[in-house]
């Protein structure tokens, strides 16, 4: 027997033991006579010392803690049903056999196990008041396409250019949707108290043409709150590129990390001049986002799926027949609308030699400037003028900042 490995075990147990026991007794209700930092740290001894002298003799010892923890339960359960603590002294004899053989594992798996127990509190108060129960149906759905829907797929192409990857294109709709989930939960959580730019910094991560949109006609109902939509307006158009980049490196690593520069100068711009239109704004009432049930659209996320395979076609067959500038005219075009499918289009000429590596570059600015000029046209539109007049400064700095870094780079 190596001394210092069982030394190690019997110690590991313990302290398995005694941190869960210690945790279940601050846990325990007034008058309520549960299992605590004795009971635990005993138990832990107990599975360490049977799991020595062999697995039989842990075997039966576990049997027999459970019969006595079933009859516990039999007597308390009116007082208290619940079975956590039944299952955490369970557990705490488990581990303490597992610490004779991997002490690290079964330390690593105690302390989370005494983590899940003291934010009982916390748990709960997200998951009944936080989470609502169409955020968990799109929790639900998001897992369903990541852990279903995209091992079934193809991860060849399926059309005569050799151009649409199922698979590929699933992975950033997957994208689109557990960033959107995230970025509302984030949302919900902090409070109207954060105000107006984190919301919108938020929205532009589910759709900033829809933000653009509704903070212009919040702007012109209340023209002394211009300053502060326009901040907001500006901040969704950053998480926008953000997603936009996360989108391009997916489709193309090589592209993003040779436009960063352009793309990092871009969102510096905005961040810059929405801070500037923050402190412009004296007052504290904030503006909110219109209230949603859920954490994104999934019509908007099959949206973007048919919309990147239409353009992934499109710009495939483009080449095909007019060469590289069929794929740049489209995906610029599409550009307008959606610049998170023109970027998987756009990410093709990466993939040829250098030439059409430096169309897809100056690609990614062209972009850019569809999709300003877009959301540029949408607060004039619905907005008010001076509303319209701070989009067109934040986005034209967005666009010179790009424009002159990627002029550096060449």
């Amino acid at each position: 027997m190596n001394w210092n490995t069982s030394l190690i075990g019997l110690l590991t147990a313990l302290g398995i033991g005694m941190l869960i026991g210690t945790v279940r007794e601050r846990l325990h209700k007034p008058g309520v006579m549960k299992a605590g930092v004795r009971t635990h740290a005993i138990v832990g001894l107990l599975g360490s010392l049977t799991f020595s002298i062999g697995p039989s003799t842990f075997v039966t010892t576990l049997l027999i803690t459970g019969v006595l923890i079933a009859i516990g339960y039999r007597h308390s359960a009116q007082q208290d049903p619940g079975m956590t603590g039944e299952f955490a002294l369970l557990l705490t004899l488990v581990l303490s056999g597992l610490a004779m053989q991997d002490a690290s594992l079964s330390a690593a798996i105690g302390v989370v196990v005494a983590c899940l127990l003291f934010v009982k509190k916390p748990l709960r108060r997200f998951s009944q008041e936080i989470l609502t129960e169409h955020e968990l149906e799109d929790a639900l759905m998001l897992c369903a396409s990541t852990l279903v829907v995209l091992p079934l797929l193809p991860t060849t192409a399926i059309d005569p250019w050799h151009a649409l990857n199922p698979y590929a294109m699933w992975k950033i709709v997957v994208l689109i949707m557990g960033v959107g989930i995230v970025a509302h939960v984030c949302m919900r959580a902090s409070g109207v108290r954060w105000g107006l730019p984190l919301a919108g910094f938020f929205s532009g991560f589910i759709s900033s043409t829809v933000a653009v949109a509704t903070y212009a006609r919040k702007a012109h109902e209340k023209p002394e709150l211009e300053s502060m939509a326009s901040a907001a307006a500006l901040l969704s158009t950053l998480s926008s590129l953000i997603l936009f980049t996360m989108v391009l490196a997916t489709s193309s690593p090589e592209l993003m990390l040779s436009v960063k520069w352009p793309l990092i100068s871009a969102g510096l711009a905005l961040l810059i001049c929405a801070i500037y239109f923050i402190q412009q704004t004296d007052t504290k009432e904030s503006l909110l986002l219109p209230s949603t049930h859920h954490a994104f659209k999934a019509s908007h996320a099959l949206i973007i799926a048919l919309t990147i395979s239409a353009v992934t076609l499109c710009s495939a067959w483009l080449r095909n027949l007019v060469g590289d500038s069929g794929t740049f005219a489209a995906s610029v075009f599409v550009g307008l609308v959606e610049i998170h499918a023109a970027a998987v289009s756009i990410a093709q000429l990466s993939q040829q030699d250098p030439i059409q590596s430096a169309y897809a570059r100056w690609g990614v600015i062209a972009i850019l400037a569809s999709s300003a000029l877009s959301k540029l046209f949408l607060s004039y539109a619905s907005g008010s003028r001076g509303y319209g007049h701070r989009m067109a400064s934040g986005l034209g700095m967005m666009l010179i900042s790009a424009t002159a870094a990627m002029l550096m780079l060449e």
